[in-house]
């Protein structure tokens, strides 16, 4: 976040502007403890290595990044600002797991989403009562948005449940875990492992995690991929306009979201018993939100942050 106002991503510490004030950073669980941006202390900093576990593919490369960037810039403050806190007003009804009390009150086990920051934005570039965005990228979550505030979304307690993933699994059956423990067949670090780096689009291809090298290929796993992602995809959508007893637009967003046609097509394809409704494709900008947060907590003036073009109509 530069003096001027403006917002940028910085490639390389090598190279950092010498006119930033402050730095923004996106750290994707934030638990039942950060619901809004905070500035990193020592404190805040423990903490958050205390959540890795739940988001182990975010949390630990965030803070691995933060470490690199304190040490480059000591001499400004650091925000951290949260996937989760997007979706702190989801209610009751949608975020409670069926489980016992115990878990839910002392364990802090609830659902509590992903991809605040992206949907955030999407739900500004696309302003009507009620929106559903689909953030399909490496990781892929589906939210419903009334009157720019979330409802309900896909992701839970972590980045591992809901729709299929690059090599995520999305949800499963809970026994599956539970058979494969009591059987012997895998233990707890493989399972997890499997879970997170070798299911998804990759698990079911057996070719890639990548929607266009699965679109480019001939392999009959390859098609039967896309299929289940596609249809997934649909589903909640699907389950989403419920949530918000209809649906005035939908968003795609993210690196799937923005440049599959292919996977745009069979979604919408899917869901015309659903009636009219728009169909826009964003571009992600989890940065401007980031740099915005962050400016708030910390009062700085300025203009907006520079973002991309509007969200252009399908």
């Amino acid at each position: 976040m530069g003096e001027d106002g403006t917002s940028s991503v910085v490639e390389s510490l090598d190279t950092t502007p010498a006119d930033v004030d402050a730095a923004a950073h996106r750290i994707v669980h934030g638990g039942s403890r950060f619901r809004e941006a905070v500035v990193i202390d020592e404190d805040v900093e423990r903490e958050l290595a205390a959540l890795t576990e739940l988001a182990p593919l975010h949390n630990a490369p965030a803070l691995a990044a933060l470490g690199d960037a304190r040490r480059a810039l000591p001499d400004v403050p650091h925000v951290a600002v949260f996937d989760t806190a997007f979706h702190a007003t989801i209610p009751d009804e949608a975020a409670t797991y069926a489980v016992p009390r115990r878990w839910r009150e002392d364990w802090g086990i609830r659902r509590y989403g992903f991809h605040g920051l992206s949907v955030a934005w999407a739900s500004e570039q696309v302003p009507v009562p009620r929106l559903v965005v689909c953030h399909l990228g490496g990781g892929c979550s589906v939210t419903a948005v009334r009157d720019g505030r979330s409802v309900d979304t896909t992701m839970g307690f972590s980045p591992l449940e809901g729709v299929p993933m690059a090599t995520r699994s999305g949800s499963i059956d809970p026994e599956i875990v539970l058979h494969l423990l009591r059987a012997g067949k895998l233990g707890l670090e493989e399972i997890e492992d499997a879970l997170e780096r070798g299911s998804g689009l990759l698990g079911l291809s057996g070719v890639s995690g990548h929607v266009e090298e699965l679109e480019a290929s001939a392999e009959p796993a390859a098609g039967l991929a896309l299929s289940v992602f596609s249809y997934r995809i649909a589903c909640a959508v699907g389950w989403m306009a419920a949530a918000l007893g209809g649906l005035d637009a939908l968003v795609f967003t993210g690196g799937v979201g923005e440049h599959s046609e292919q996977v745009r097509n069979v979604v919408c394809e899917r869901l015309q018993y659903l009636g009219s409704f728009r169909v826009e494709v964003v571009e992600a900008r989890e940065d401007v939100v980031a740099a915005r947060e962050a400016r708030k907590l910390l009062r700085r003036p300025g203009p907006a942050p520079r973002g991309p073009a509007p969200a252009r109509e399908l």
